[in-house]
This record gives C-alpha cells, sequence and structure tokens, in this order.
C-alpha cells in the first residue's frame, strides 16, 4: 500500500487544486482522506433562551439553513473530488470524504487528525500577500505552526 494522505479539504477552489495535484503527481495506490471541519451549528440551532436578543431569534433559521447549506456544499464538492480521483487511476476502496464537526479551532482540528497516522496533509492556500497572511493570519499558516512534526504540502 502506498502513502496516507490527508486533504484539507473544503468547497474552496484551492481545495481543489490540492486534489488536482495529487492526481498530478502521487501514484495511485496512495490511500487518500479528504477531511474537512465543519461549524457544529446544533447547538445554536436548538437554543430557544430568553437572554437571546431580538435580532437573532428572527435570523436564527436563517443561519442553521446557512450552516445546513454549508455542509451540503462541501459534501458535494467531496463526491465531486473522490470521483475524478477514481477517474484518475486512484482505487474508489482507497479514497475517503471524512466531515468533522469543529471541537476547538478548525487549524488545530486539522492538526489532531494529522497526527493520527498520516504520511503527508495537504492543504490549499488562500492566496493572501505576505502581510495579509501575517496579520489576518491562515489555516495552513496555523497548521504549519502548531504541527513541525507533520509532512505538510502547501498547493497554490
Amino acid at each position: 500500500m502506498g502513502h496516507k494522505i490527508m486533504v484539507a479539504f473544503d468547497e474552496s477552489e484551492n481545495a481543489r487544486r490540492a486534489v488536482e495535484y495529487i492526481a498530478q503527481v502521487f501514484p495511485r495506490d496512495a490511500e487518500i482522506t479528504l477531511f474537512s471541519v465543519l461549524q457544529d451549528s446544533a447547538a445554536i440551532c436548538d437554543m430557544n433562551s430568553p437572554e437571546l436578543t431580538p435580532y437573532f431569534k428572527s435570523q436564527q433559521s436563517a443561519f442553521c439553513a446557512l450552516e445546513d447549506k454549508k455542509r451540503g456544499l462541501v459534501s458535494d464538492a467531496g463526491q465531486n473530488a473522490i470521483t475524478f480521483l477514481i477517474e484518475s487511476g486512484f482505487q474508489k476502496e482507497s479514497i475517503s470524504l471524512k466531515l468533522e464537526d469543529k471541537k476547538n479551532s478548525v487549524a488545530k482540528d486539522i492538526v489532531e487528525e494529522a497526527r493520527s497516522g498520516y504520511d503527508l496533509v495537504v492543504l490549499g492556500r488562500r492566496g493572501l500577500s505576505g502581510i495579509k497572511d501575517y496579520f489576518l493570519g491562515s489555516i495552513s499558516q496555523k497548521v504549519l505552526n502548531m504541527a513541525p512534526e507533520v509532512s505538510l504540502l502547501f498547493v497554490s
């Protein structure tokens, strides 16, 4: 069996480019996990407290619908990526989509998953300039700083 690769995945163009890079460069016996961290909005969606502002209460269902839509977009993008990888010669049994609700932060959750036995973690870069990246931070920068022992590949 080949390398075990985790792709930090969402519905973005950067994640799609990371998957395309894997299809171009890595051997077809690699085991690939598309890993996505999603907001866990269930607690907010179920919240029914009198302390909530009237504005939040009026927008609560719209917010929850938006989070459900995001989950669907990531799931659909993941299925498209799996299809693309299969068409590129990877074995269906060697590709998985793992959607996790956020426990800590997106970057910390990616690092936690990365430490569970992957040979390589692939992340798409957001494309900020160095100055913006320094001040705003990015998921890829945070993962790099939190996990020096993890092998990382950044795809632009």
